[in-house]
């Protein structure tokens, strides 16, 4: 193909025109030519082919994979110079030729599911959002209603714990049997005052005394006992 664009011992044809550096062609296609490419190079002040360093090809090779590059070669090498040269001057031909890579095409149809899954989720989210808000008013209703009581009934039953859990504590255990203690002595000291005056007689006396002053020790015992063990 080179020997085509360049005759033995002429001087280098003129190459077609490649616009300046607003091309409206990706950095490849205007930079320099990259190795294996159907391209031909550009000719050097000396007449002779200008070789492209590693350091010197385009960033953008590093993100096109090795299968994807074999690939836009094997579909270059078959065109004629006329259809390269074509492609470099035609905007419309280099773009058709774009869209027929694999890649591109693989690319444009992940591009269009995507656009059509997000225009389906905003077209589902559009029709649930009449339902959305009357959701939204019942929450609004069950907040300032429902949610109202429920929350003064759970204060009521947070007292209610307190209450008992004070109620039930060890030192409220302890002054109530301190209280019976005292309330069956000063019972005892009646039922004794009453034998003297003579309101009851003997042996009702004995039952009834028996009876307080067991529940005194009982309850003197259990209080001793208790006291103990949360002291201890």
């Amino acid at each position: 193909m080179f020997n085509k664009l360049w005759g033995g011992g002429q001087q280098p044809q003129q190459r077609p025109q490649e616009g300046n550096n607003d091309s409206w062609y990706p950095p490849s296609v205007g930079s320099s030519q990259s190795p294996g490419s159907s391209r031909p190079g550009t000719p050097s002040s000396s007449g002779s082919y200008g070789v492209q360093r590693p350091t010197d090809r385009p960033s953008l090779a590093s993100h096109v994979s090795p299968a994807e590059a074999s690939g836009i070669i094997a579909a270059l090498k078959d065109k004629s110079v006329d259809e390269l040269r074509n492609l470099l001057s035609n905007k419309d031909a280099y773009q058709n030729f774009l869209l027929s890579l694999e890649p591109v095409k693989t690319q444009n149809k992940v591009r269009d599911e995507l656009r059509n899954e997000t225009l389906q989720l905003a077209r589902e989210n559009i029709e649930r959002e009449p339902r959305i808000m009357e959701l939204r008013n019942q929450c609004r209703i069950i907040r300032t209603t429902e949610l109202a009581a429920a929350q003064e009934r759970l204060h009521e039953l947070e007292r209610r714990k307190e209450e008992l859990l004070k109620f039930y504590s060890p030192s409220s255990l302890l002054h109530r049997l301190q209280d019976a203690m005292n309330k069956t002595d000063e019972e005892s000291e009646s039922l004794d005052k009453q034998l003297l005056e003579g309101v009851i007689d003997l042996t009702t006396f004995v039952q009834k005394y028996k009876k307080l002053r067991h529940s005194y020790h009982k309850r003197a015992l259990t209080h001793l006992a208790a006291k103990t063990s949360a002291t201890g």
